[in-house]
């Protein structure tokens, strides 16, 4: 029993360690060690395996129950990254916006212009979407690519796109009039990974799995490493903005990541401040992905956000959040 708990606590240790990795993140870019990115996708299954050994320690009175709890501390706000609870605000909204990767329309235009209209937002930022030009009480529209559009039913003053070397991926801004005070809206789509479902579905076939798992590092850690060359210039592009920023998007990368940690520095993950539940949006695999995120200036002040899994419009659910903008 004795060399159990032993192995049992070295186990733990690497899984804390991993955990810590994950933090890491916002340290080590890809291009130096792009295994710790690798790790923020993990990120959910290590803090499970993390508990459920802290449950065990505590249940069989170990001093080292207290170790792990301590070192728990320390992932308190990775967590809420990716599940928060938060009260909700009395505050009265003025700004509503919705961001939605649409797939290319293949669960049905007609559907996800349904549900944009219905939703009546004063902005609305897609990815991979690019026939919902027409939406009721939508003046203004920005469309610079097929891949990214910026709808709005304030005025749009200025917009362009925020130049990268991303292949597939796209970023447009756009300078919004709302109640008197001009807004920078930031439409980020950050390139894709090119992984369908069939590509992790494990098999009966043990080679075969592990090919499939080889074949998917080969994937996944060249286009982290894309993604920070791609984050430069929009993190300089945001910073240099002479107005208050709301980014949103698509941006394949999920909490405690590289690509999080960099463009979340000096703006709020609005999910942190104000969301409920889950954050996770894509929804195509098993294992659901929070790569949907909303960040906005201190100076504008979030009311709600909301992952909407009434509706099956796409692969990602429709992420809604909710501004009082003064």
């Amino acid at each position: 029993m004795g060399i159990l708990r032993l192995i049992l606590s070295i186990f733990h240790l690497i899984i804390v360690l991993m955990l810590f990795g994950t933090i890491m993140n916002a340290y080590i870019a890809p291009n130096v060690f792009g295994m710790l990115d690798l790790l923020s996708l993990a990120f959910p299954i290590l803090m499970i395996i993390h508990i459920l050994l802290l449950i065990f320690w505590i249940i069989s009175w170990r001093k080292r129950a207290a170790i792990f709890l301590v070192l728990t501390l320390f992932f308190i706000t990775p967590v809420r990254r990716w599940i928060n609870y938060t009260p909700a605000k009395k505050e009265i909204p003025n700004l509503k916006v919705i961001s939605l990767n649409g797939k290319s329309g293949k669960f049905g235009d007609e559907n996800i212009y349904r549900f944009l209209n219905k939703q009546q937002a004063d902005v609305v930022l897609t990815q991979e979407y690019k026939s919902a030009e027409n939406l009721k009480g939508f003046e203004y529209f920005e469309r610079r690519f097929p891949v990214v559009k910026i709808q709005s039913r304030f005025p749009i003053l200025r917009s362009d796109i925020v130049e990268t070397d991303a292949k597939n991926g796209r970023c447009i801004f756009a300078d919004i009039k709302v109640n008197n005070k001009v807004i920078r809206f930031v439409n980020v789509y950050m390139e894709p990974f090119y992984i369908e479902k069939q590509m992790v579905k494990p098999g009966d076939n043990l080679n075969e799995n592990e090919k499939k798992f080889k074949n998917i590092l080969h994937m996944l850690i060249p286009t982290f490493r894309k993604h920070q060359n791609q984050i430069i210039p929009i993190k300089s592009f945001i910073e240099g903005s002479p107005y208050p920023v709301i980014v949103a998007g698509d941006f394949n990368a999920v909490p405690n990541s590289y690509e999080y940690y960099k463009i979340s520095e000096g703006l709020q993950d609005v999910f942190l401040k104000v969301g409920r539940g889950s954050g996770t949006s894509f929804h195509d695999f098993k294992f659901p992905l929070k790569i949907d995120h909303f960040f906005a200036a201190e100076s504008i002040e979030p009311i709600s956000y909301k992952v909407d899994r009434s509706v099956r419009i796409s692969d990602h659910f429709p992420v809604i959040a909710e501004f009082r903008v003064k």
